[in-house]
Parts: structure tokens; C-alpha cells; sequence
């Protein structure tokens, strides 16, 4: 089970050494367990830790001239070997297209990162029914080795994302059982989910972890989700 933080723009690099540290004292990992906590650049840090601390985003280049980027070189000075490829945000609000989602990809793929690639679909995509959300989710891996051994899928529908409303049981169920006839990988589910929602969607076969967003911000919401999952 995977149990994976995005904290976004939020947390400051002592602010997010106080979470780990809190987090540490409320979760002691389990062998079959993964807590991947992502911050924001400005607090990557060399964190003395048994959770995996990696990055939300960065270009797809060792170092160069890409102003307000960071690339290959400000990761490894911090041991960084996990990034977040494809969000949702980055590709709506920053305009990432999939070709250069693609290019991400590959770069840290041949960099050996461990890769959690987002995928998801809008409103109006859900309210078209299952096979245009299939088809929709099908050409978000256009270019992505699906095969990369490091890979690991988190299907975010968009329109549950920091809304409150989180995709239902059976929605879950039928497009993770869906995604992995695409892909064999493990498949996280992200969107609004809270500590009162985490057991439910934890149970659901096809569902190996989860992706979680706003109430991953505090130490003890998160282990409350850590918690829901073991249940």
C-alpha cells in the first residue's frame, strides 16, 4: 500500500521537517507499506527519514538556462529519486501538453527516478460515460513506457480534485479495474480524499494506494488516512 502526500504550494522546508518529523512519531511503516511525501521545491531537503521525500515537478534537463526550473543537478544534491510527471495542474493551469509530458517522462525515466505519473479526466469527459473516460485516460499514456519498472500510476479524476467530491466507489473500482488491463503497475486513486472517506476507497481491490492533496497537509489528518487503510 501506497500512501503518497502532495503538498502542493504549501509548507516551507521547516515547516515540512516538522511534518515528517510528527509523522514519523504518529506512523511506524509497516513491511508492506510506502509513505511518499512530495513538497514544494523550495523545501527539498536532505531529510533524515524512512519515508521517500520527492519532487513535484521538474524540467526535463540535467541543468542549463531555464529560468525559475530546476533540473537533474538540484535533485541529486538533495538525493531527491522520486518525482511527481502529469498532474492535473500542470497540465491545465500550466498548459503541459502531453508531448512534453512525455518528454518528462522519458528524461527521468532514463535519469532512473522513481516515477508517479498522473492521469485523469474532466467533468464533462466523466459525464460522457465510461468508455470516452477510458479513451480519454488511454491517450494520457501517448508516449509513456508504461513498462518502466519504476512507474507508478495515480488516476486523478479532475473533477474531484480539491473539491470536495470524490469519485464513488463503483466509479473507482470500475476504471482502476479498467487501467490495469493498460497498464501493470500499481494505480493510486487521488481526489478529495479525507481520513473519512480513505477506508472505502483503500478497500477496493483494484486500488493499491492513494494520492491525497489538501487533507495530506497535516501530520495528523495524513496518518489518519494511514490508519483508514490498514483498518
Amino acid at each position: 500500500m501506497i500512501f503518497a502526500a502532495n503538498f502542493k504550494t504549501h509548507h516551507t522546508r521547516t515547516a515540512t521537517h516538522a511534518y515528517l518529523e510528527a509523522l514519523k512519531e504518529k506512523v511506524s511503516l509497516r513491511p508492506e507499506e510506502r509513505i511518499v511525501v512530495f513538497p514544494p521545491a523550495t523545501a527539498l531537503d536532505s531529510y533524515d527519514t524512512d519515508f521517500t521525500v520527492g519532487a513535484q515537478n521538474a524540467y526535463p534537463t540535467y541543468n542549463g538556462a531555464f529560468t525559475g526550473e530546476i533540473g537533474a543537478e538540484q535533485l541529486e544534491e538533495f538525493g531527491i529519486r522520486a518525482i511527481l510527471i502529469g498532474h492535473s495542474e500542470r497540465r491545465e493551469i500550466l498548459g503541459e501538453s502531453q508531448s512534453f509530458v512525455a518528454e518528462k517522462f522519458r528524461f527521468f525515466q532514463e535519469a532512473g527516478l522513481e516515477i508517479v505519473y498522473c492521469i485523469g479526466e474532466p467533468l464533462e469527459v466523466r459525464e460522457a460515460g465510461d468508455d470516452a473516460v477510458i479513451a480519454f485516460l488511454k491517450a494520457q499514456f501517448e508516449g509513456i513506457d508504461t513498462t518502466y519498472e519504476k512507474l507508478i500510476v495515480a488516476y486523478e479524476p479532475i473533477w474531484a480534485i480539491g473539491t470536495g467530491r470524490a469519485a464513488t466507489v463503483a466509479e473507482i473500482a470500475a476504471t482502476h479495474a479498467a487501467l490495469k488491463d493498460i497498464v501493470a503497475k500499481p494505480i493510486l486513486y487521488g481526489g478529495s480524499v479525507k481520513p473519512n472517506n480513505a477506508g472505502e476507497i483503500l478497500a477496493i481491490e483494484s486500488v493499491d494506494g492513494v494520492l491525497v492533496g489538501s487533507a495530506s497537509l497535516e501530520a495528523d489528518s495524513f496518518a489518519a488516512i494511514v490508519a483508514a487503510g490498514r483498518a
